[in-house]
């Protein structure tokens, strides 16, 4: 007995006549005949009642496709779970609370392990922190270390947000601002950047978010409005900022973060290589 005499006898049931299961499966009727002969020799019973022009399922062969669709069932789900389970191994999965530190930790991961398939995404503090926790991820970036003696937290980089503004704008001449200060503010933001999204949210809770989800179109929009945006020392380096604006620092201490790379500390051997470069 084998997975194509399964799949065959599932067809059979499904198609009603050996003509046409045996057209569907692109074998020919005697060939079918003589695999399904085999099976019932395979499994000593008769799974078909047979005329002289006819074949059809008799009870034992209804109940004899059942178990073969739950076989095929497993068949599958061992094939997938097989897949994925090699997948992993070859996947490192990252978890970032903002987008700037994965500019800094893919090229370094990439680096370090080019055979190995990179994949990241962009969470809030409490689902980044719950995801690590629960092995969801492999590591995670969080704008502060984990104290917990299960967890292996390292410096990645630092962030600075400033408040960016045409030259006209009020508040152009200020040395710098708290967040508390530019509540009721209509500005420009960004969508998918982890905590910055809740920082500014709950600091300026009466401001209006004007929110883009393509880059292009947010850096279009601070290019020809007169509408503040936000914008950190990371993504000036990663891209081109607007000449004609004025970048005011923000003093609030959360808004200045040190991020972290955070592993779990079994893992310290398998990243040996990433924490090599970034002790260096």
């Amino acid at each position: 007995m084998n997975i194509t005499q399964l799949e065959q006898l599932i067809e059979i049931a499904k198609r009603k006549t050996l003509s046409a299961a045996a057209e569907s499966l692109h074998i020919s009727q005697p060939a079918l005949s003589r695999s399904m002969q085999k099976l019932e020799n395979d499994l000593g019973t008769t799974l078909f009642d047979r005329t002289k022009n006819s074949i059809q399922l008799n009870e034992t062969g209804e109940v004899a496709v059942k178990y073969a669709e739950t076989v095929l069932n497993t068949v599958s789900n061992m094939r997938n779970n097989i897949i994925e389970f090699e997948k992993k191994k070859r996947t490192i999965s990252v978890c970032s609370c903002a987008p700037a530190p994965l500019w800094r930790l893919l090229p370094l991961l990439s680096t370090a392990y080019p055979a190995s398939t990179i994949s990241s995404e962009i969470k809030n503090i409490t689902q980044v922190l719950n995801g690590i926790k629960e092995s969801q991820y492999q590591i995670a970036i969080l704008p502060q270390a984990i104290d917990d003696n299960e967890f292996l937290s390292f410096k990645l980089c630092e962030e600075h947000l400033f408040f960016s503004v045409p030259p006209a704008h009020p508040l152009a001449a200020y040395p710098g601002v708290y967040l508390h200060d530019l509540n009721g503010e209509t500005t420009l933001l960004m969508s998918n950047i982890g905590f910055w999204h809740e920082l500014t949210h709950e600091k300026m809770p009466d401001s209006y978010f004007i929110v883009q989800d393509k880059a292009y179109d947010h850096k279009e929009l601070v290019r020809l409005s007169s509408l503040p945006s936000f914008v950190t020392d990371l993504a000036m380096e990663h891209e081109k900022s607007v000449s004609n604006r004025i970048q005011i620092p923000i003093l609030d201490q959360e808004a200045n973060p040190q991020f972290y790379c955070i592993i779990h500390r079994n893992q310290k051997k398998q990243f040996a290589a990433l924490l090599d470069k970034l002790c260096d």
